[in-house]
């Protein structure tokens, strides 16, 4: 391997002086010092010039030269072009036929169409373009078809084993440095110096088609990859490796497991592993995965029905329970929380706490104050105390003070915006805030001293609101009561009784105000210990419930009005009106509750107030659930803010909190509903074959749409016929095929 230092030429017919022209060749093996050729065989362009070589006896595809002094760009040498006769019947040729090279005989040649006959005693026709190889080398056509196959199989079979005799990376180890196109020949002149011909020429084609890792093949060219271009291809060719092992083994593995046999023996631990995280992954992303190729191919070559085979072989692998919340883990939401974050946690709960050192909070721990919550509760947000001034009624409305303990962007503070709200299912919970300060520190339990932002409001006898205010406090609750404790007490209880006929006034005021009142029977699911599923209606309109929902509602009223009073951003929720009314006030019969909620019009959140049509008010937020909705929270740290206890969130701020928090709200929305009819499908497994009182909703095209009373669970009916139906109908239906797992509610009419 020598340089080439220069080639000399007399530049009489060049329209540009060049009195001589440096290159380098590095591919070229010959002592070489310098060549002459007289320059009118130089065909010039104003880019390039190229022109034919045959004087170089030398393997050289070509040769980059640097003309400066003429302010050429490039100049390439080409070795003579070898003549191949033209196409008649009797050449043998080549050409790629599903990613194989088949070697042919031509039959006829007709308009640039050929007749062939291939080496697997096939006839074709196709374009003289498709060829990919043709040489000198001819068969008589009167030989016969069967010796011609023979002669044909003959040829394939040296070519092929010439093959063996083609080093390609050793070549690309000598070419790669030289980044230009190498022809055929001289291709061919590198792999056999010695006498090469067709056959050889074919042995390059089929050697360069196989591996392409080192060179771009383009036909009768090759071009040497970088060694960038070469180490990115290796990369890949051993990713592709990687996955076709994992699709066989793979496939073998999980057939191996739907029959009941071994698996191979070729698959260990970590073989499994892998085949488990592709196979969920899948499952609970199906196009979305990462890996949802691979799973297809694997369980493609197992034969199984991914639809419904799949969960099984995962509960049986011990990847999933039987009952696996999918929609959990599909989210990413986590149920524990990390070890730093309980620490932070821990040191909150463990540090001495003086709540009126601020000299801000009022002292209200004389008052009687009783929370009204569900029997699980744990996590106590909100109490009520009442007590009669002169005339008037004082109501005090107080939220634990979530900000006093929970700092503005600490490691807490981060972990509950992440997760958005604590979430509650029948068969499990997800707090918002670790558990000693969901249900310990910040939770309103009973004798407790606790921070409080305490909105009291003064009441006529007549419960019409004569003003109101809001003002850190301190607080004690004496008792903490169910809404079963406050039905029963709710006619003879005065506390109770006044707190009811507050609520009362309240709500007629927001139906007045053109607040839409939707009341539609709530259906608790929850599990025991043993995991037997329970299903009952909860009236919404229960004393405990109304008085607690109407007096929340006042509460977020006013503490919406005192932001906006004060130009103080906020999460304000507002909504436009409906796009129907169905009915005016509480009037409406369930079918029309129901149907009603079709046509609200989305809330929205600003951080300015506006109106809230749904719920009659001229200004709303939310910040009665600090310890389980980031929202609330947020809202509560704007009335700290006003109170002189903590910075404000600027307006900018509030906006970017929506915003982050549209996902893990969404989330959250959706896994409370999806696990909610889960386990009511669970339940309605068990009872396949009942009938059930239904409400006929809307007819479709080929069924109805109807309301089973009994569990407030939407459902089609098929179009029966003879029967016809009409919205409000009330029918009998028969619970046919319930499946949980697929979300499947099937009925019958009768």
């Amino acid at each position: 391997q020598h340089p080439v230092s220069s080639i000399e030429y007399p530049a009489s017919s060049i329209e540009h002086r060049v009195s001589s022209i440096q290159y380098r060749a590095s591919s070229i093996q010959h002592p070489v010092s310098s060549i002459e050729y007289p320059a009118s065989s130089i065909e010039h362009r104003v880019s390039s010039i190229q022109y034919r070589a045959s004087s170089i006896q030398h393997p050289a595809l070509s040769i980059q030269i640097t003309a400066s002094i003429c302010g050429l760009e490039s100049l390439t040498l080409f070795r003579p072009v070898v003549i191949v006769p033209p196409m008649e019947s009797g050449s043998i040729v080549e050409y790629i036929d599903r990613q194989k090279i088949l070697c042919a005989v031509v039959l006829e040649v007709k308009n640039q169409r050929l007749r062939l006959l291939t080496e697997n005693n096939r006839e074709v026709k196709l374009s003289a373009g498709r060829l990919l190889h043709k040489d000198k080398a001819r068969l008589n056509v009167s030989m016969g078809r069967d010796k011609m196959v023979d002669a044909l199989r003959e040829v394939a079979s040296k070519r092929k084993a010439l093959l063996t005799q083609v080093d390609i990376k050793d070549l690309w180890e000598i070419l790669n440095t030289e980044q230009v196109w190498i022809d055929l020949a001289t291709m061919t002149e590198f792999c056999f110096p010695d006498s090469p011909g067709g056959d050889h020429e074919s042995a390059v084609i089929r050697a360069f088609f196989d591996d392409r890792l080192y060179f771009k093949f383009n036909l009768d060219q090759f071009f040497p990859n970088s060694v960038q271009q070469v180490e990115r291809l290796a990369a890949q060719r051993q990713e592709e490796a990687r996955k076709s092992r994992i699709i066989e083994l793979g496939g073998d593995w999980l057939k191996s497991l739907v029959n009941g046999s071994s698996p191979p023996a070729e698959v260990d631990e970590e073989d499994t592993r892998e085949f488990v995280d592709i196979l969920k992954s899948y499952y609970l992303f199906e196009k979305e995965s990462k890996d949802h190729a691979l799973a297809r191919a694997i369980i493609s070559k197992s034969g199984l029905d991914w639809t419904t085979g799949l969960f099984p072989i995962l509960v049986k692998l011990g990847v999933f329970s039987e009952n696996e919340n999918i929609e959990l883990l599909r989210s990413g939401i986590v149920s524990e929380f990390e070890k730093t974050i309980l620490q932070s946690a821990d040191c909150i709960v463990a540090a001495p706490q003086d709540y009126l050192a601020d000299g801000v909070r009022q002292d209200l721990t004389s008052l009687s104050l009783m929370t009204i919550d569900g029997q699980s509760t744990l996590d106590f947000d909100d109490a009520l105390s009442i007590e009669k001034i002169g005339e008037q009624y004082r109501l005090g409305i107080h939220i634990v003070d979530v900000g006093h303990f929970v700092r503005k962007g600490d490691a807490i503070d981060q972990e509950a915006l992440a997760r958005g709200s604590s979430i509650y299912m029948p068969d499990h919970k997800i707090s918002m805030l670790p558990a000693t300060l969901a249900e310990g520190l910040c939770s309103l339990k009973a004798d407790k001293l606790r921070p409080a932002i305490s909105t009291m409001v003064n009441f006529s006898p007549s419960k019409e609101i004569v003003d109101y205010e809001i003002i850190p406090s301190l607080i004690k609750v004496d008792q903490q009561l169910t809404y079963y404790d406050v039905n029963l007490a709710a006619d003879q209880n005065q506390d109770i009784i006044i707190l009811r006929d507050i609520a009362e006034k309240f709500r007629q005021r927001r139906l007045e105000g053109g607040a839409v009142q939707i009341t539609v029977p709530e259906v608790n699911v929850w599990l025991a210990d043993d995991q037997t599923i329970s299903v009952n209606k909860i009236n919404r309109e229960s004393p405990g419930r109304m008085l607690v929902s109407e007096i929340m509602i006042l509460a977020n009223w006013l503490m919406a009005k005192f932001l906006a009073e004060n130009d103080m951003p906020a999460i304000f929720r507002s909504q436009p009106d409906p796009r129907e009314r169905l009915y005016r006030g509480d009037e409406g019969t369930l079918f029309q509750n129901w149907m009603q909620r079709r046509y609200l019009s989305r809330f929205v959140l600003d951080h300015t107030a506006n109106k809230h049509s749904g719920l009659g008010l001229d200004a709303y937020v939310t910040a009665t659930s600090p310890i389980r909705k980031y929202f609330d929270l947020t809202t509560q740290r704007q009335l700290r803010a006003l109170l002189g206890l903590e910075q404000a969130y600027t307006a900018d701020e509030i906006d970017q909190l929506i915003q982050m928090l549209q996902v893990p709200m969404s989330s959250v929305g959706k896994i409370q509903h999806g696990r909610h009819r889960y386990w009511l499908l669970k339940y309605l497994e068990q009872h396949v074959g009942r009938k059930e009182e239904a409400i006929v909703l809307i007819k479709r095209r080929n069924n109805y749409q109807i309301l089973l009373t009994e569990y407030m669970v939407e459902c089609d009916l098929p179009l029966s016929s003879g029967l016809q139906l009409k919205p409000e109908d009330l029918i009998q239906v028969t619970i046919q095929n319930v499946s949980a797992r697929k979300d499947l509610f099937q009925v019958a009419i009768g």
